[in-house]
């Protein structure tokens, strides 16, 4: 067994396990992490790893592996509602961001063919990257990230016809004669063919992945369900998408589109959710790879003999992406704070500018130098946008946000009995229950979009914040008997419950408690009662799912009866122990068996 590879792959987990949990406890991020793994343990710094080149044609399977992922995820009605953000928003973005840097390429003193091919080069933003940093804030399937994810498709589609103009480019500026591409072999099986021919076979070969998708990979995946045999169907999904990327290659196709439609295929599937299991630590592991090196590919020796360009250049890329894209978000009617998120998410150059770049160097349209130039202008742009956008989120988007002007809270002309704070799905039932029994109720809510799904049915809710005494104030909590504090967030929850009993002492708050915790915060804040939302719902799943079992429904449901009283009495008592980890694994090992001895005498009994 080679040693040496062993060696490597210890180098890059252990890099990962060490630098990225240290750049998510400083809330950098697991893509800014990998970056600085890579720049960490690459041939610059303490040289542990000196290929990134050919780490970084394998990690690409990662970026392979997320597009096929992504469009499990789409469903061709999907892709339709979105086709005015892929096709308007994305060709626009390509068009006109190749041609703004085109014509600061020519400003500068370079050749028009020279400047229009790094100007579509670097139009294009990284997938990987951005899709990564969606997912970890949960921003997928935001007007933020169906945007973005829209831009970055047709980004993909792009690269074909790009990866066509290229080679004319070079064409025209050697007088006609196409230069060999140094270093590098065309995987493409119809380079040579008629240009005529070329468009029909990829259409015919992207027919028959669908086709297959559709018809034949059903049979398949039920066979090998049959077997009962998961590492079967782990590697079954793995080749599917390792065909797909092969044949895309052969056919002159960007192999993550290729990916991506393969996932669209297979988006209807029943087995979709069984693949995308098998398929996500790979894609995990795999991106990491991918960013640790394009952080190993950083060369900073450039900095030794152009420190300002380079940092100029940076800061140009992703100012002029940033401008165009902000001001495109304005054009399609984005909000203003969607569009500068878009601008300053898609503001870095992307993974395929490295092979069009090395395409653009091979072809001589740029010299060596300008190509790892180039290059590290790139790698640069994609480590500043994780540190950007956790600057522009903590620091820059509250004060925008204050900026802008805020709806005023609704004047409240009714005072009732009881309040209610918060009308989710847990204070809707609580209201609609005491009005179906003749109770009159005033509702706050703090979402002016829930305020006006609630007047639309006919309901009546005031938009206000309960965290303000002078609101809570107006709505008579002086003259309430209760109030129910139903809000989702928990902290904003226990804030209500201690300024209602400091300034009201007399008044019964009810609360509901997210969970073990967050009843001890309610506790302490001087609530008179308190409800965990899950309790009942899940000891009624437990309750009914023991009946089907076979077991008789009148002790079951005595037994839970028990299990409820018995929980919450529990709880209670813990309150002591909260502030004492080993003290509260003691009392919950106590606790534990008492229960099953309370459980055992009842099945004794019965």
């Amino acid at each position: 067994m080679d040693i040496h590879l062993l060696l490597n792959v210890f180098v890059f987990l252990l890099a990962g396990c060490l630098v990225v949990p240290l750049a998510q406890r400083f809330k950098l991020g697991s893509v800014l992490g990998y970056l600085i793994a890579g720049v960490i343990i690459g041939p610059f710094v303490l040289g542990l790893i000196g290929d990134a080149d050919k780490v970084m044609h394998f990690a690409e399977f990662g970026v392979i592996m997320m597009m096929f992922l992504i469009g499990m995820e789409l469903e061709p009605a999907i892709l339709w509602r979105l086709r005015r953000q892929i096709v308007g928003l994305g060709g626009l973005q390509v068009t006109v961001t190749a041609l703004a840097l085109m014509v600061v390429g020519i400003v500068l003193g370079h050749g028009w063919q020279a400047s229009l091919a790094i100007g579509m080069a670097l139009a294009l933003s990284s997938t990987a990257l951005v899709m990564q940093m969606l997912n970890e804030k949960n921003l997928t399937h935001s007007v933020v990230g169906e945007t973005s994810f829209s831009i970055l498709l047709f980004q993909d589609i792009a690269v074909i016809p790009i990866l066509i103009i290229i080679p004319i480019l070079a064409t025209t500026l050697n007088f006609g004669v196409m230069p060999v591409v140094e270093g590098a072999e065309s995987a493409s099986l119809i380079a040579h063919w008629p240009a005529w021919l070329q468009p029909i076979a990829v259409i015919a070969v992207i027919a028959a992945v669908i086709l297959a998708g559709n018809y034949l990979s059903r049979y398949v995946f039920q066979a090998i369900a049959r077997a009962n045999l998961r590492e079967v169907f782990t590697a079954v999904s793995l080749a599917l998408v390792f065909g797909v990327t092969i044949l895309m290659e052969l056919v002159g196709v960007s192999p993550a589109l290729g990916a991506f439609i393969a996932g669209v295929v297979l988006a209807n599937s029943e087995y979709r959710r069984t693949i995308e299991s098998d398929i996500e630590p790979f894609k995990g592991l795999l991106l990491g790879l991918f960013f640790i090196s394009v952080g190993m590919g950083m060369d900073f020796t450039e900095f030794t003999h152009h420190p300002l360009g380079l940092v100029g250049a940076v800061i140009g890329l992703m100012l002029i992406k940033g401008v165009i894209l902000y001001g495109l978000g304005q054009i399609f009617k984005l909000d203003s704070a969607p569009a500068m998120g878009l601008a300053l998410g898609l503001s870095q150059g992307g993974e395929f500018a490295f092979v069009l770049l090395q395409l653009i160097g091979g072809l001589k349209i740029i010299d060596p130098h300008a190509q790892k130039f180039l290059v590290l202008v790139v790698a640069l742009s994609i480590a500043a946008t994780p540190i950007l956008t956790t600057l522009f989120s903590r620091f820059i988007l509250p004060r925008f946000m204050s900026a802008l002007p805020e709806r005023d809270y609704d004047v409240i002309n009714e005072h009732n009995p009881v309040i209610i704070a918060g009308f989710g799905r847990f204070g809707q039932i609580v209201g609609r229950f005491m009005l179906s029994q003749g109770l009159k109720v005033t509702v706050l809510e703090k979402n002016p979009d829930q305020v006006e799904l609630l007047r639309r049915f006919g309901s009546k809710g005031y938009f206000g914040d309960a965290t303000r005494l002078d609101l809570l104030r107006s709505a008579g909590l002086a003259e309430a008997r209760m109030l129910v504090v139903a809000v989702d967030d928990a902290e904003s929850a226990v804030e209500i419950v201690k300024l209602s009993k400091l300034h009201f002492p007399k008044l019964l708050v009810y609360a509901r408690a997210r969970n073990r915790r967050h009843a001890y915060e309610l506790h302490k804040a001087g609530v008179d009662y308190y409800h965990r939302e899950t309790l009942d719902s899940s000891l009624t799943l437990a309750r009914d799912a023991m009946v089907a079992m076979g077991y008789a429904k009148a002790v079951i449901e005595r037994k839970a009866k028990k299990f409820r009283a018995h929980d919450i009495q529990t709880l209670r008592r813990s309150f002591e122990f909260f502030e004492s980890e080993p003290d509260m694994i003691n009392f919950a090992k106590l606790s534990r068996e008492e229960l099953e001895g309370i459980l055992k005498e009842d099945q004794q009994e019965s």
